[in-house]
């Protein structure tokens, strides 16, 4: 298959990381199509971790091509640390390994400083944001007043467009939000040196990404966040500022929709989100606590303890539908382990006795929904060592049949642990 789409199914967190750094060994190379540094996966590779923000996390495999797509919005001081902290564990990001497309957005410093002060300002009505800067560089590129990757090469243009920025973002920043303005110079003179440092790396991303499949190469998509922080299709407003859908993969590192093959979403094998935000299965009781404590639910990028809950699969079946997910790779079952019962969300009932199965626009029809469970027996066995379907317990299997069942799409793959080796592949295929 020359392409493939990794997407998470639920609200992030789902363990897309370790899954694009098992299969980026059978592709040639590696894309990042949406997001930003929100974005963070952790990988263990013998026992060894490794956080990502923005590097896809193929850059593991020695000889494989990573690309930054237009469709991400960089900060050029967080991808540079990145770069820095990889060579200084041995792991090559040479401007071979790793391209930044040109048309890419950048994450100025004023789009932080609004982010922050517009968070702070909205009190107890604050969305979550991680504030990285994500929404107001998106807001910027929608406003065609952004600066990308190729300005950082011109170094005039690059001056006079941070001048015309920082007029009106100081104005906001001063007189509204009552926050001190941002020094255009300093602005400049710092991006001058990532302009130098980046330049190697910056390229026409999508005509490399072209040259390489019409020469008989393969890709993998990689997605951040989840199908459910789709600022169309998520939990809106609590969502994030980019489409996380299988389908932005094309535009987002421009190739035609006619190149995707496989969409393999993933799922966790309970639900857990990050933030503000409606959550029909979340647990507040002692399951909750031992969910969020044995699968380490804490965010990669901001360190906040994420809401946990049971599955719910009308999220994942939705899910299944917007991404036309052909393969679910299902990541911490052993978390599950040592619990009596274990529970999966099957639909939503409001108060009035209707029952929905699929998540409402509506935040209010949303708040109102009660989840609908059924209940199945747990498992105490160890299966972090299970290589094969037939080596995982009976009860194990049974709610792994009634997942799949319930998602509507066949299961690809089984992590049973953090390690890249702790995986049961069921799609043959996907071994290359």
């Amino acid at each position: 298959m020359a392409c493939m789409v990794v997407v998470g199914t639920q609200w992030g967190d789902e363990g897309k990381g370790k899954v694009v750094d098992l299969l980026g060994e059978r592709v040639d190379g590696i894309v990042r199509f949406q997001g930003g540094n929100n974005a963070g996966h952790t990988l263990v590779v013998g026992g060894e971790k490794f956080i990502l923000h923005l590097i896809p996390s193929g850059v593991l495999h020695p000889g494989k091509t990573c690309f930054i797509g237009n469709g991400v919005v960089v900060d050029p001081a967080v991808l540079i640390a990145e770069m820095d902290r990889l060579a200084g564990r041995g792991v090559a990001v040479g401007p071979d390994r790793l391209r930044l497309s040109e048309r890419a957005h950048l994450i100025m410093p004023w789009h932080q400083a609004l982010d922050l002060a517009r968070e702070k300002a909205k009190g107890g009505a604050a969305i979550g944001t991680t504030g990285r800067g994500i929404g107001p560089c998106y807001e910027d590129k929608a406003a065609r007043v952004g600066i990308r990757a190729a300005d950082l090469l011109e170094p005039e243009l690059l001056r006079s467009k941070i001048a015309a920025c920082l007029a009106e973002k100081n104005f906001w920043l001063t007189n509204y939000y009552q926050e001190p303005a941002l020094d255009a110079e300093m602005i400049y003179e710092l991006h001058l040196g990532f302009g130098r440092r980046l330049a190697a790396h910056i390229g026409d991303v999508a005509a490399e990404l072209n040259r390489l499949l019409e020469a008989g190469g393969s890709l993998l998509f990689e997605g951040a966040q989840g199908t459910h922080l789709d600022i169309d299709h998520g939990t809106y407003p609590y969502v994030t500022s980019s489409n996380p859908l299988a389908g932005s993969a094309c535009n987002g590192a421009g190739v035609g929709v006619t190149r995707l093959g496989k969409v393999l979403g993933l799922v966790k094998a309970y639900t857990t989100r990050v933030g503000g935000g409606p959550f029909v299965t979340e647990l507040t009781d002692e399951a909750g606590r031992y969910l969020q404590e044995r699968g380490a639910e804490f965010g990669s990028t901001t360190g906040r303890p994420r809401r946990c809950g049971w599955l719910d699969m009308v999220v994942v079946r939705q899910a299944v539908r917007l991404n036309g997910i052909t393969g679910l790779c299902l990541t911490k079952l052993d978390v599950l382990t040592g619990l009596d019962t274990v529970r999966l969300c099957v639909g939503y009932r409001l108060p009035t006795g209707e029952e929905l199965d699929a998540v409402p626009a509506s935040l209010a029809r949303l708040a109102q929904c009660q989840a609908v469970y059924q209940e199945m027996p747990g498992w105490s066995e160890d299966i972090s060592g299970a290589r094969t379907w037939e080596e995982l317990p009976p009860a194990c299997r049974a709610y792994l049949e009634r997942l799949r069942a319930l998602a509507g799409a066949p299961l690809a793959l089984v992590s049973v642990g953090p390690d890249r080796e702790q995986t049961i592949l069921l799609d043959r295929s996907l071994a290359g």
